[in-house]
């Protein structure tokens, strides 16, 4: 089954978040919205706006078509500096050795949710 571009943006903004270790509340915060604003429009009871879509896009530092394109692709155009670093990759960016991205699986079930 297709996803629609309102589930490819909601599937980017909840990878995005994953990727970045931001909360609905930092989003909403970024954004100048109620957390309640952004839980609506992740649930699918409220859409994103196109203004939305270019607010978020220019939040995390990507173009507005990489974040409607989907979640691979937001994730892929999130730049470096804004991956969050936890566990093992944490300990690898100490030894200056490890991969610089998290793995395409936790896109894949971030879209999934």
């Amino acid at each position: 089954m297709r996803m629609t571009l309102a589930d490819r943006v909601r599937a980017a903004v909840a990878a995005l978040m994953h990727a970045t270790g931001e909360s609905q509340t930092d989003l909403a915060g970024a954004l100048g919205v109620s957390q309640a604003q952004v839980s609506r429009r992740q649930s699918g009871t409220a859409a994103w706006s196109l203004d939305d879509c270019e607010a978020v896009a220019a939040h995390f530092g990507i173009d507005v078509l990489d974040l409607m394109a989907g979640p691979t692709r937001a994730f892929e155009s999130l730049p470096e500096a804004r991956h969050r670093v936890t566990g093992r990759r944490a300990a690898e960016a100490g030894r200056g050795t490890g991969p610089g991205a998290a793995p395409a699986q936790v896109v894949r079930e971030v879209a999934a949710r």
